[in-house]
């Protein structure tokens, strides 16, 4: 079983680093040990065994700290189990439907052979740092969209495959003794 997973975040007002500390904590639970990280913060992804990747969403693209983060480590990114996360509509529609990654999140996703990509909805209150943010707010189109129940599920899900990628590794290295 992967002995270490970094969930590595890039979050302006502090949404998408709650999804990405909810992802880390069911993956705990799931018996695995893992970290939320920002990922401006992360010099390496070497400790890892797996890595899940989210961003914001702000006028469509990708927060800057996770674009750089994929950037900065692709080389390493390369053959470790990957997961990518965004957050960002401020309506229900990421609980309704799946809405696929943006484009310069897919090539990303192409070029990394991500295993799979989310959008969960954001969240914009009172108090959001940003002249936009603060007008969205401001004309009363913002609010709490994020469906912690999806995300768990999500979260748990990359846990049953992680555990059954050990398992199965498990039994062909008992068959070659």
């Amino acid at each position: 079983m992967p002995s270490k997973i970094l969930v590595a975040y890039g979050s302006t007002n502090g949404s998408t680093a709650r999804i990405a500390e909810t992802v880390a904590e069911v993956l705990c639970k799931e018996g695995m040990s893992a970290e939320a990280l920002p990922a401006g913060s992360v010099t390496s992804v070497e400790p890892y065994d797996a890595v899940v990747v989210g961003g914001g969403l702000y006028a469509g693209r990708w927060h800057k700290d996770a674009r750089r983060f994929v950037r900065r480590h692709r080389h390493a990114l390369t053959g470790l189990p990957l997961w990518f996360f965004s957050s960002g509509p401020l309506d229900a529609s990421a609980s309704e439907r799946d809405i696929p990654p943006v484009p310069a999140v897919k090539r990303a996703m192409d070029r990394l052979d991500v295993t799979e990509h989310v959008t969960f909805g954001g969240c914009l209150e009172e108090g959001a740092k940003g002249f936009i943010a603060r007008k969205i707010v401001s004309a009363g189109k913002g609010g709490d969209f994020r469906d912690f129940e999806q995300i768990e599920g999500w979260a748990a899900c990359i846990g049953k495959i992680l555990k059954a990628e050990a398992e199965a590794e498990a039994e062909a290295e008992a068959g070659k003794g």
